[in-house]
C-alpha cells in the first residue's frame, strides 16, 4: 500500500471574521456586506469540517489565523504609531480601510499557495509558492505572513523548498491553488498540473493572470510536458466564479466540473484528455445546472477526496443539497458509473456567506511517508486536538460582530491577544 497521501491543511477562521464586502466579483461577499457575522460559529464550523475528514480516515492539518488587525499596514499608511491612534484616525478617514486590515481572509487556505509534490519536481522536494493575492488590498497583506507560517509547518529543507510570492503586482496576480488542479492516476504517480487563468469579464475582473500561472509553474520546477494552462470562461467569472475552484475540482484521475468552466470547453477538455490519458470527467451540463445555480450552491467548491478503500467522496456545503438543480445532479452522479461513491454535506454557512465553501478552506499537500514525518506535528490534528481548538474558540471568540465593532481599539487588542494565545499554545512564532 502506498504511503503517499494527500493532507488537507484547513485555515482556522479567525476572531475578526466579518462581512465587509471587500471582494469585487464575489457575489456572496458583496450580497452580505454590512450584515452581522458570528466568528465563534464560523470557527466551530471549520473545526467540525476538519473533524469529519479525520472521521473519514484522512490526515488533517490546520493553519492558525494570521494576526489581525494588521497594524503594520495602518502605520505604513500614516495613521499613527500606536494602536488606538491608528484605528481612530483610519476610521475617520475611511471605515473601509479599517475593514481591510481586519479581514480574516487567510481562512481560505486554497489561496495560501500553490504546491507541487516531490513526485513532480526536478529536485524531488515538495515546492511551495505563496500567493501574492495582488488583486485585492485586504489579501495582499497575507503573502509574506503566509510564507513565514508555511516555513514553520514545512521546515525540513531536505524535503521542502519555499519560494517567495511572485513580484510584479497585478500583472503577475496569483491567487494560489484555487486556480490550480493536479490530475494523476493516483497521488503517488506523476501528475498533470492544470493552471487556470482569466481575462476580465464584462462585469468583474479576473484574479489569476496567465503570466502568473506560467511563473508559478516555473518556480515549482515542473516538467513542461506536465503543465497545462487553460483559460477560464469569462461567463463564469461574471457569474461569480472569481476563482476556478468555484466551478471545478480535480482529484487523482477525476475532474469534476461545470460545462462552462473554460473559455473554449471542447479544446480545453481535449487537451486534458491528451495530457492526462484515462482521466474521468464528470461534467454538469448547463441545461441541468445553470451557472447561477452552480455559483449559488457552490456545488463544485466541494472537496473531492480519496478514502482508504480507494473510493472517492465529495465534501459539500449544505447549500448544494438545498439547491434543487445541484441536488438532482448529485443524485445522478451517485447513480452513474463513476468514482464518486459518497456525499457528505457540511454546514460552513458563515464562510459561505463570505463566498468560501469547503474547498476554499483547505490547502492540499501530497506527501510521501518521509515528508509526512517531516511536517511539524504541531499543525497536524486529531479529535483531541480539535477539542482543544474548540475550547480556545469558546474562550476567545464573539458570537456577533458588526462593522461598528471594528472601530473599537479594545476589540482590536482582544482579537490580537486571542491569536497570540493560540500561537503560544502551539509554541510557534507569530508571523509579522
Amino acid at each position: 500500500m502506498s504511503t503517499v497521501r494527500e493532507v488537507n491543511f484547513d485555515g482556522l477562521i479567525g476572531p475578526t471574521h466579518n462581512y465587509a464586502g471587500l471582494s469585487l466579483g464575489n457575489v456572496a461577499s458583496q450580497a452580505n456586506a454590512g450584515e452581522a457575522s458570528n466568528p465563534k460559529a464560523a470557527a466551530l464550523q471549520s473545526l467540525s469540517k476538519m473533524r469529519l475528514l479525520i472521521d473519514l480516515g484522512l490526515v488533517q492539518g490546520f493553519l492558525p489565523p494570521l494576526p489581525r488587525p494588521n497594524f503594520k499596514a495602518l502605520y505604513a499608511l500614516g495613521f499613527g504609531a500606536d494602536e488606538r491612534t491608528a484605528i481612530e484616525r483610519a476610521w475617520r478617514c475611511d471605515p473601509a480601510i479599517v475593514a481591510t486590515v481586519y479581514s480574516a481572509s487567510s481562512m481560505w487556505t486554497a489561496n495560501a499557495a500553490t504546491v507541487a509534490p516531490s513526485t513532480d519536481t526536478k529536485d524531488a522536494r515538495v515546492h511551495f509558492v505563496p500567493a501574492n493575492l495582488a488583486s485585492n488590498l485586504h489579501r495582499q497583506f497575507e503573502g509574506s505572513q503566509t510564507a513565514q507560517l508555511l516555513q514553520q509547518v514545512f521546515a525540513d529543507p531536505d524535503h521542502f523548498r519555499h519560494h517567495p510570492p511572485l513580484p510584479g503586482g497585478v500583472f503577475f496576480s496569483d491567487e494560489g491553488a484555487a486556480n490550480h488542479g493536479r490530475l494523476a492516476p493516483s497521488h503517488a504517480e506523476p501528475g498533470l498540473h492544470v493552471f487556470v487563468y482569466g481575462d476580465d469579464g464584462a462585469r468583474y475582473p479576473a484574479r489569476q493572470s496567465r503570466a502568473a500561472s506560467a511563473a508559478v509553474a516555473r518556480s515549482l520546477e515542473l516538467n513542461d510536458q506536465r503543465v497545462l494552462l487553460l483559460k477560464q470562461s469569462p461567463a463564469a467569472i461574471d457569474a461569480g466564479a472569481f476563482h476556478n475552484d468555484v466551478v471545478g475540482v480535480a482529484n487523482e484521475n477525476v475532474l469534476f466540473l461545470h460545462e462552462q468552466s473554460f473559455a473554449d470547453r471542447d479544446l480545453a477538455l481535449a487537451r486534458v484528455r491528451e495530457c492526462a490519458p484515462g482521466v474521468e470527467i464528470i461534467e454538469a451540463p448547463s441545461r441541468e445546472m445553470p451557472l447561477e445555480d452552480a455559483i449559488a450552491s457552490y456545488l463544485f467548491n466541494s472537496q473531492l477526496v480519496t478514502l482508504g478503500d480507494g473510493k472517492m467522496a465529495l465534501i459539500l456545503p449544505v447549500e448544494a443539497r438545498e439547491n434543487q438543480c445541484a441536488n438532482d445532479f448529485l443524485k445522478r452522479v451517485l447513480e452513474d458509473d463513476n468514482s464518486v461513491a459518497a456525499l457528505n454535506f457540511i454546514d460552513v454557512r458563515e464562510s459561505m456567506r463570505n463566498g468560501g465553501g469547503p474547498a476554499c478552506l483547505r490547502l492540499r499537500v501530497v506527501l510521501n511517508g518521509a515528508e509526512q514525518a517531516a511536517v511539524s506535528p504541531l499543525f497536524i490534528t486529531d479529535p483531541d486536538g480539535i477539542e482543544r481548538l474548540e475550547a480556545w474558540v469558546a474562550r476567545h471568540y464573539r458570537d456577533r460582530l458588526v462593522a461598528d465593532d471594528l472601530r473599537d481599539p479594545d476589540f482590536a487588542r482582544e482579537a490580537l491577544d486571542a491569536v497570540s494565545t493560540l500561537y503560544g499554545m502551539l509554541g510557534v512564532r507569530l508571523p509579522n
